[in-house]
């Protein structure tokens, strides 16, 4: 199984849309919700992003919620 962070905020609909996806299809994820969590901002902006979401599957980045992309990175 892959390992999935999903970096998010509360405001976001994609990170709602990329969250709900995931759990509809059995897929665990760690979220990092960049609201609340000030460290997981700081990793997020180390990376060079600034918006969310952003899915890392094993270490792959996916920026923006991209159902093909994750359906292909997941073998979905």
């Amino acid at each position: 199984m892959a390992n999935v962070v999903v970096y998010s905020s509360d405001t976001c609909p994609y990170c709602v849309a990329a969250k709900q996806f995931l759990e509809n299809n059995n897929v665990e994820f760690t979220e990092k919700n960049i609201s609340k969590d000030s460290s997981a901002r700081t990793e997020l902006m180390k990376m060079g992003h600034m918006g969310v979401p952003v899915i890392l599957v094993d270490e792959q980045e996916i920026v923006g919620f991209d159902e093909p992309k994750l359906r292909n990175l997941l073998g979905l």
